[in-house]
């Protein structure tokens, strides 16, 4: 067993040197992505504000990115990404503060166009992180240094999730959700310090026009993601909400199980590469994307019973277990669809993943105001993401099919 983990740990050490600067920089600018995920609907339920209030706040920033997600990956295309760092690095923080004095002033007008420069701020790092990767990492290290960029979602969630826990048990007040949010926002900053450390001579790709194959490919690799981001839309940005509502989980709590659900997001991503290089991407993307479905069918059904005591602790554990083995099939996604509309592609794709995740939840998010508004249950609600997710598994995997397919011919 200590052989294996020394294999899997060497497989990363020899990722290039400026994947860990972006790592680094990805980590600081998620600790302020993830204060907002975990503690901003909580900060934003004791201002007033009723839950579809808030989805329609967080509906501004989707869709900023919606809209410029596509624009900037024809953009970018054949330029340095680096000055794309810095603008997250220096804007994210920045307009974090300023979405916290809009929300506690009640400034509903400045809160949503805010909320719009947020999401701005934050996909000029995400549209051009992996497209960078690509880029500048040998193919042979690709699988790892992906799941290294992705690891910093789950690291920061468990970091963010125990610190939360205990600087709010030691004194709620000073350390309440918007104390917290702000601290977080500082931190944000020494992202500098790591972009600064990128210091490469950037591999540029020829400024090329998208041919028909071209289109065709990315519509193929695209539609997974846009039903799943569907599904994921009517479930990420409020599981806080159901648990608040549904079992009466405050934050602080919530802080915690967040934190012990995601520190199996980064230990799972880990062995990812092992797992796909050897069992294939079926395994490491069908089967863990399916495991995962059933575990959030039966967190949503403990509704049906929410008032008998046990079923907060199936709710808490399948949510446990359901974060964990959705995400860990993220890097593998993402490098599928990579590979599969090839390296011309690869800023295209993206981008317009980007696009597509913020149209999505905006689409969702929208929508579940106006099915909350009509008073309709959480698990009805979710529900629908199960249904969306199991279209989304089957398209991933005709898509597995169709690339091992087209490698093949390649061998011959």
């Amino acid at each position: 067993m200590l052989d294996f983990i020394k294999k899997i740990l060497g497989d990363y050490r020899r990722v290039e040197e400026h994947v860990f600067y972006l790592v680094g920089a990805q980590f600081f600018l998620q600790m302020v992505n993830t204060s907002f995920f975990i503690l901003f609907n909580f900060y934003m339920t004791k201002l007033g504000y009723k839950d579809f209030e808030i989805t329609q706040f967080f509906s501004f920033r989707f869709l900023a990115v919606m809209l410029l997600a596509a624009p900037l990956g024809f953009f970018i295309k054949g330029r340095r990404l680096k000055p794309f760092f810095y603008v997250s690095g220096v804007c994210l923080p920045l307009v974090s503060l300023l979405v916290i004095f809009a929300a506690e002033h009640h400034m509903d007008q400045l809160l949503s166009f805010s909320m719009g420069l947020w999401g701005i701020a934050f996909v000029s790092i995400q549209v051009t992180s992996l497209p960078f990767i690509m880029l500048n990492v040998k193919k042979e290290n690709h699988s790892e240094a992906i799941s290294m960029f992705f690891q910093t979602w789950g690291a920061t969630i468990f970091v963010l999730g125990v610190l939360n826990f205990i600087l709010n048990s030691i004194d709620p007040i000073l350390f309440s959700e918007r104390n917290v949010m702000i601290g977080c926002a500082f931190l944000g900053f020494f992202s500098l310090y790591f972009i600064r450390k990128i210091n490469i001579q950037e591999n540029l790709p020829e400024r090329i026009k998208l041919q028909a194959t071209d289109v065709k490919k990315i519509v193929k690799a695209v539609i997974p993601t846009l039903i799943i981001a569907v599904g994921a839309g009517f479930t990420i940005p409020v599981i806080n909400l159901f648990f608040l509502h549904v079992h009466g989980i405050e934050s602080r709590s919530f802080s915690l199980l967040s934190a012990i659900t995601y520190v199996l997001v980064p230990l799972g991503m880990t062995f990812m590469p092992y797992i796909r290089k050897n069992f294939g991407y079926k395994i490491a993307i069908t089967l863990f994307q399916s495991l995962s479905i059933i575990a959030l069918f039966i967190m949503a059904t403990t509704e049906y019973y929410s008032q008998l005591d046990y079923a907060l602790y199936i709710a808490i554990f399948f949510y446990v277990i359901r974060q964990p083995l959705m995400n860990v099939a993220g890097p593998m996604t993402s490098e599928l669809t990579m590979y599969y509309v090839g390296k011309r592609n690869q800023e295209f794709i993206s981008a317009i993943n980007s696009s597509i995740w913020s149209g999505s939840w905006l689409f969702s998010l929208t929508l579940f105001s106006w099915l909350r508004q009509m008073e309709l249950r959480y698990v009805s609600i979710f529900l629908i993401t199960v249904v969306l997710y199991i279209v989304g598994v089957l398209w991933y995997t005709f898509l597995i099919n169709e690339y091992e397919q087209s490698v093949k011919i390649k061998d011959k």
